[in-house]
């Protein structure tokens, strides 16, 4: 075999070993999910979700915040591996996922998923910034993880305030990311005091 070839296939295999090992921070059904759902991406080269989805460190801290809150709402489906993970986490939780591209690719992982977590997730093919529907629960817990452009930020914060419960948490994805600085600038012109967690900012209403 062509020394080449042996290279990349070693550091192939150092990638699946560090991609296994950072799974340790997940509680173990959203560790097996996640899982199997990048090893579906690889294989069928679903390169948006390998490079969009929440790494396992920013999602362990997602799903820490969401402990205890069983109305969840977040803002930016993609191919739903973070709307998926926040179900598994909790059996009492319902998640309502917004976005108004509806990506074909996000049926595969729902279906990894397993059975009955359907009934718990609500995808609406909307932007965020048409805030909730009449009859919807109180927030407890808001992520925004859609367009992450200053203004499109602001217009999303500024749909959802009103439907906060009193203590909710707002988490912003990306907040430091060097590719988005549209975040943070929008959470400096919210004037919001806050903290940064794995990547993650978050705001706690009044």
């Amino acid at each position: 075999m062509p020394a080449g070839t042996l290279r990349a296939r070693a550091r192939a295999s150092r990638s699946e070993l560090r991609a296994l090992a950072s799974l340790r921070v997940l509680p173990a059904r959203v560790a097996l999910f996640w899982w199997r759902a990048r090893r579906h991406a690889r294989r069928s080269d679903d390169r948006f979700s390998l490079d969009s989805a929440a790494r396992p460190a920013e999602l362990a801290e997602l799903l820490s915040l969401a402990r205890g809150c069983t109305a969840v709402v977040e803002l930016g489906s993609g191919t739903c591996w973070s709307t998926i993970a926040l179900a598994l986490e909790d059996r009492g939780r319902s998640v309502i996922s917004y976005d108004p591209t509806v990506r074909s690719a996000r049926e595969a992982y729902l279906d990894l998923a397993g059975r009955g977590l359907r009934e718990r997730i609500e995808l609406r093919a909307q932007p965020d910034s048409d805030g909730p529907r009449p009859g919807d629960h109180p927030v407890q817990l808001l992520f925004i993880d859609s367009s992450h452009e200053r203004q499109s930020v602001l217009g999303a914060f500024a749909a959802w305030r009103a439907a906060l419960q009193p203590g909710a948490l707002v988490v912003f994805h990306d907040y430091r990311h060097p590719k988005y600085p549209g975040v943070r600038e929008a959470v400096l012109e919210l004037e919001l005091r806050g903290r940064e967690r794995h990547g993650l900012f978050v705001w706690q209403a009044p």
